[in-house]
């Protein structure tokens, strides 16, 4: 599992007086920085190796101003060139908000999807989701 620690903005809240929806994407894609780091040790945008095919995010409760979160990142599924992360937001204990994104492995250059290589798929088993 990977984890990232978020403090939340003021900016990142909306009339409501709770976090806006849109900035759990945000979280969790920063949360998917250490798996981008496997395919791609120096983030070179020049170089970049995968592409996001679909994600899913369910609200499960409100997450408010003034209280840190944390996005643990899991991998949930890997196939021959694409993968599946699992990711959940907390706050104060609670279980806030989970997501599932599909990313693929990709080759810019002939915009086809290529094998993830055996080392790197060691490394996202090693942080396979397990309930």
């Amino acid at each position: 599992m990977f984890s990232e620690e978020f403090n939340v903005r003021f900016y990142e809240t909306d009339a409501l007086a709770h976090v806006s929806n849109t900035v759990l994407v945000g979280w969790f894609e920063s949360g998917r920085e250490p798996i981008f780091k496997l395919f791609n040790p120096e983030l070179d945008l020049q170089n970049w190796p995968l592409i996001l095919a679909s994600y899913k995010v369910d609200f499960l409760e409100q997450i408010y101003y003034g209280q840190k979160v944390q996005v643990s990142t899991y991998i949930s599924r890997i196939g021959t060139s694409s993968f599946d992360v699992y990711q959940e937001l907390w706050q104060q204990q609670k279980k806030c908000a989970t997501g599932t994104t599909t990313m693929v492995h990709y080759d810019f250059q002939t915009k086809q999807a290529v094998a993830i290589n055996e080392d790197i798929k060691a490394e996202l088993l090693a942080n396979i989701y397990s309930q």
